[in-house]
C-alpha cells in the first residue's frame, strides 16, 4: 500500500560511523531542516561521529532511543544502515528515508547532494510512504537470540563454517514442505528480494507485496526452486548438520543455534514504512541500480 506523508515537523537522523567525507553535506542538511522549521533529533551514535567533524550539535537534539513524536526518520549510510535504522524504529512505524553515503544504495537511494530537494519533500507533504513487511524470528527460550529479532531483507539459515551441507526441514502452517539439503535456506521479504535472494537465484518481487520467498542456497537436488508464499504464513525450520551448530542471520546480523533446534519465522507485528518521492518508482530503481533490460 502507498499513501501520502503529512508535512513533517520533527525528524530523527541516524546513521553509520563513516561520514567523514560528507561533513559539509550533513551540515547543510541540518541547516536546511532547521531553516524549514523541522525539528531535528540525532541518534547519539551519529551525534558522536558528527562532533568529531566540527558540526555543532545541541545536546537537546541528541536521543538514545527513537522519538515517538517524530513523523519521519533519515538514514545516513548504505543499505545496511537503512536496515538497522528500520529495525531500530521498529514498532513505532516511523517512515524512513535513506540518504546513501555507502555503496549501491538500493534502499538508501538519495544522495547527500539532494538535501534541498529532500527537505522540501518532507516539508511540503508531497512525499509518499510505502508499506513493507518485516520478518520476526522466534527461537526456543534457552537459546541465544538477537536483541532485535527482526529482518527487513531476509533470514538466512546457514552452515556455521565451511563444513558439509546442512539439512533444513521446513514446514509451512504446520504442514511439511521439504527437506532442503543445501548450503542454506533464505527466507526473504519482497524488500530483500533484490539482495541475497537475487544472488542465490531467487525472483525479484515488487517491494510492497505481502509475500515471502524461500530460496535454497546451492541445493543438492535439481528439483528445488525458489518458492513464493503468502506473507501471513508461519514457517518453521529445523536444521540438522554434521557440525554441532548452525548460523542464523538477520539482515547480516548473525547468531549461532544448536544443531536440531527449531526456528519460527513469521511476518513481524509492525509495518516498516519507506519514504519515496512521487517521481520515483520501482521500475526506475531496477533500471538505475540493476541495469534492468540493458544489453
Amino acid at each position: 500500500m502507498i499513501k501520502p506523508l503529512a508535512p513533517v515537523k520533527r525528524v530523527i537522523i541516524a546513521g553509520s560511523s563513516r561520514q567523514e567525507a560528507y561533513a559539509d553535506e550533513i551540515s547543510r542538511l541540518l541547516f536546511l531542516l532547521r531553516k524549514a522549521g523541522i525539528e531535528v533529533r540525532l541518534e547519539r551514535q551519529l551525534a558522536g561521529v558528527l562532533s568529531h567533524l566540527d558540526i555543532g550539535i545541541p545536546s537537546s537534539e541528541i536521543i538514545d532511543s527513537p522519538d515517538p513524536e517524530a513523523q519521519a526518520a533519515i538514514s545516513l549510510g548504505g543499505d545496511g544502515t537503512f536496515l538497522r535504522v528500520a529495525r531500530w524504529i521498529g514498532k513505532l512505524e516511523i517512515p524512513v528515508l535513506g540518504i546513501n553515503t555507502g555503496h549501491l544504495g538500493f534502499l538508501a537511494s538519495y544522495t547527500p547532494a539532494e538535501s534541498e530537494e529532500l527537505v522540501e519533500l518532507l516539508r511540503s507533504g508531497e512525499a509518499l510512504v510505502e508499506q513493507r513487511i518485516a520478518l520476526q524470528v522466534e527461537v526456543p527460550g534457552d537459546c541465544e537470540s538477537p536483541s532485535l529479532p527482526y529482518a527487513l531483507n531476509e533470514v538466512a539459515i546457514l552452515k556455521e563454517d565451511t563444513s558439509s551441507m546442512i539439512n533444513v526441514h521446513a514446514e509451512i502452517e504446520n504442514h511439511f514442505l521439504a527437506d532442503y539439503l543445501a548450503d542454506g535456506l533464505l527466507i526473504s521479504t519482497p524488500t530483500g528480494s533484490t539482495g541475497y535472494n537475487l544472488s542465490a537465484g531467487g525472483p525479484i518481487l515488487v517491494p510492497t507485496l505481502d509475500a515471502i520467498v524461500l530460496t535454497p542456497i546451492a541445493p543438492h537436488t535439481l528439483t528445488f526452486r525458489p518458492l513464493v508464499v503468502s506473507g501471513g504464513v508461519d514457517i518453521m525450520v529445523t536444521t540438522d548438520s554434521r557440525a554441532p551448530r548452525y548460523r542464523v542471520s538477520l539482515d547480516g546480523v548473525s547468531f549461532l543455534m544448536e544443531n536440531r533446534t527449531t526456528v519460527r519465522i513469521r511476518k513481524a507485528d509492525f509495518t516498516p514504512l519507506v519514504i519515496r518521492s512521487p517521481r520515483d518508482s520501482f521500475a526506475n530503481t531496477l533500471r538505475a541500480k540493476l541495469h534492468w533490460g540493458i544489453r
